[in-house]
C-alpha cells in the first residue's frame, strides 16, 4: 500500500501540495486530505481516551477502533483502494448494542461533560461527525467506499454511548441540559 516515509522531513509539502498513497500530488485543503486529516485527528482524539482510566473491555475496543481508523485514513489517502467492509460496521454495533443494553433510556439531552475521559469521548465522538462530514463532501466528487461513512456514523454513535458509559464510571452520573426558561 502506498509509499512509506524513511525521512520524517521530504520538503515536498513545503509549497502547499501533499502527496497521496499513489505517489499523486493534491493541494494540503484538498476535499480527500481534509478527509483523512480529520479520520487522523479522530485517532488522536480516541487516543486521548484510551490514556484515562476505563471500566474493563473498553481499552481493547477503543484500540481496535483506532487501528480501523488507520486503516481508514489508508483508503482515503489512496484512490480506489479500499478496507472498511461492511463487518467493520457490524463489529461496531455489536458494541454499540452491548453497552447501550446496560444504559438507562435516555430522557433528556445531556451535556458533552463530565470527568475526563467522559469529556475526552464527546470531544472524539464531534471530531468522528466531522470526519463524517468530510467524507461525504469527498463523495460528491469521487467515487469513495460506502462502509467507511457507515463505519463513521456508527463510530460517531458508539463514541455517544461509550460517554454516557464513562459517565456513569467516573461520576456515576450524566450532565444534563437544563434549558433557560422562557
Amino acid at each position: 500500500m502506498g509509499h512509506r516515509l524513511s525521512k520524517i522531513y521530504t520538503r515536498t509539502g513545503d509549497k502547499g501540495t501533499t502527496g497521496l498513497g499513489d505517489g499523486s500530488r493534491v493541494e494540503k485543503d484538498h476535499h480527500r486530505v481534509e478527509a483523512f486529516g480529520t479520520v487522523d485527528e479522530l485517532n488522536s482524539a480516541i487516543g486521548l481516551i484510551r490514556a484515562e482510566p476505563l471500566p474493563e473491555g473498553m481499552d481493547p475496543q477503543l484500540s481496535e477502533i483506532q487501528h480501523r481508523l488507520f486503516d481508514l485514513g489508508g483508503e482515503l489517502s489512496l484512490p480506489g483502494y479500499t478496507i472498511i467492509e461492511a463487518g467493520d460496521v457490524t463489529t461496531l454495533e455489536q458494541w454499540l448494542d452491548g453497552y447501550n443494553d446496560t444504559l438507562p433510556m435516555l430522557k433528556e439531552f445531556i451535556l458533552p461533560a463530565g470527568g475526563r475521559a467522559t469529556a475526552h469521548c464527546h470531544l472524539a465522538r464531534t471530531i468522528c461527525r466531522r470526519a463524517e462530514r468530510r467524507v461525504y463532501t469527498l463523495s460528491k466528487s469521487e467515487v469513495i467506499n460506502l462502509h467507511s461513512l457507515a463505519y463513521l456514523n456508527r463510530l460517531s454513535d458508539l463514541l455517544f454511548v461509550i460517554a454516557r458509559v464513562l459517565a456513569r464510571n467516573e461520576n456515576g452520573t450524566e450532565v444534563l441540559w437544563q434549558p433557560k426558561e422562557r
